[in-house]
């Protein structure tokens, strides 16, 4: 029932109008979020609870469920809106999200959610690449080492993090029949799909999911099938020989 629908973890997708109502409640939060927080512990929360959904340069997510940050706010900051103001109305969203939007409230709460909005505030629409600690605040996902099949199982991992990736985008397997498996340690619900061989179920929470199929030498796709997701870049190669 899960396949295809829409992560429940973020925004409902906004056009201008959205875009412009958010401007106008950021004009009138400006200043309401703490100066004292920190962005590093902000980046990490914001990848884990909101990449999935959301666009964020800096942050290096790609969502589309909801909102792109960096195009919601490009032209408020151009027309003045100060950043603070961004902050505001961001926890103010984390806390009370508009009516039938499908992020939950409350995702992250307290000392958290004021990390993450000033994070984004000073980091959406921004040029360039995060320097310093924030750098590395986050690993990038996708970036392990290839997996090889063992005795007919093939198991890749999601992304523990929640980011829109499979530990690896590199997979080997012997010809023959193989079960590939996906467990999905984070909230956000993924599957694993190969075309014309098979779709797993979509998992979240501690969830496998998994096919069995019989593969001729070749290279396959593996993907996410979840919207957005393979688009997003969560798909991989599977070398079998």
């Amino acid at each position: 029932m899960w396949r295809r629908m829409r992560a429940r973890h973020g925004l409902r997708a906004a056009g201008a109008s959205g875009a412009a109502a958010l401007a106008a409640l950021a004009i009138g939060a400006c200043g309401e979020a703490s100066k004292d927080t920190d962005l590093v512990a902000g980046k990490q929360l914001f990848v884990k609870n909101c990449g999935a959904c959301h666009t964020l340069s800096r942050a290096g997510t790609k969502g589309t469920t909801g909102p792109n940050l960096d195009a919601a706010f490009a032209q408020s900051l151009k027309d003045g809106l100060q950043r603070d103001g961004i902050r505001g109305a961001v926890a103010e969203q984390i806390a009370h999200p508009r009516a039938g939007s499908l992020m939950p409230a409350g995702l992250v709460k307290g000392g958290d959610a004021q990390d993450v909005a000033a994070y984004v505030a000073t980091s959406v629409a921004k040029p360039g690449q995060d320097a310093g600690l924030l750098a590395s605040a986050v690993k990038q996902a996708g970036t392990g080492k290839p997996i090889a099949a063992k005795n007919g199982v093939l198991d890749i991992p999601t992304d523990p993090g929640g980011q829109l990736a499979y530990v690896t985008k590199q997979a080997t397997a012997r010809a023959g029949k193989v079960t590939v498996e996906s467990k999905n340690a984070s909230s956000i619900p993924h599957d694993i799909v190969i075309d014309g061989k098979g779709d797993g179920a979509v998992v979240a929470n501690g969830g496998v999911s998994k096919f069995t199929a019989t593969f001729k030498p070749g290279t396959y796709t593996y993907y996410c099938s979840v919207d957005g997701h393979r688009q997003a870049g969560m798909q991989g190669k599977l070398v079998v020989k």
